[in-house]
């Protein structure tokens, strides 16, 4: 059975820092492509960033680029989602999502789900 596990979101002031994680666990982790997405309320899901299998590619959506960071740790099955310089139009869910090998934007391409991590900045 395949568990993705988020943690780290809270609250945080504006230009504050948060980091997420995802612990998976339940499939080949280093062979999955793995992703960010978030939902604000009355808002639509969007992708925040993915990650590739191996790491070496890696999308960010323009709201992301410049302030967040994607990694991964195979060692470990986590991944994480470095959030720098957050506003409040970042408050939402943030959710894990996996998928094989390469990176997709769309959210029907992700086979996998975390439960998600609410992140909250306030202004």
């Amino acid at each position: 059975q395949v568990q993705l596990v988020e943690s780290g979101g809270g609250l945080v002031q504006a230009v504050g820092s948060l980091r997420l994680s995802c612990a998976a666990s339940g499939l080949t982790f280093s062979t999955n492509a793995m992703a960010w997405f978030r939902q604000a309320p009355g808002k639509e899901q969007e992708l925040v960033a993915a990650i590739d299998w191996s790491g070496n590619d890696k999308y960010y959506a323009v709201f992301a680029r410049g302030r967040f960071t994607i990694s991964r740790e195979n060692a470990k099955n986590t991944i994480y989602l470095q959030m720098n310089s957050l506003k409040p139009d970042d408050t939402a869910v943030y959710y894990c999502a996996a998928r094989r090998r390469h990176i997709a934007q769309s959210s029907m391409e992700y086979d996998y789900w975390g439960q998600g991590t609410q992140v909250t900045v306030s202004s």
